[in-house]
């Protein structure tokens, strides 16, 4: 991992993937949200979107 994929948050290093996985299930949250009008299925699919992101990116990525 180079310093390019990192992004410092409080100073703290973050994978880049895992700011992506957080904004797509946020995305997915609020559009599900909207269109149903009911926190569950929006919650769920916000959840199961941001997983799926982040264990499909994390285990892409190259090791040490």
């Amino acid at each position: 991992m180079t310093s390019l994929d990192l992004v410092q948050i409080a100073g703290v290093p973050w994978p880049r993937y895992k700011l992506v996985a957080l904004a797509l299930g946020l995305a997915v949250f609020v559009v599900v949200g909207l269109v149903t009008a009911t926190a569950a299925p929006a919650v769920l699919l916000g959840a199961a979107t941001a997983t799926v992101v982040w264990l499909t990116f994390g285990l892409r990525r190259p090791r040490r």
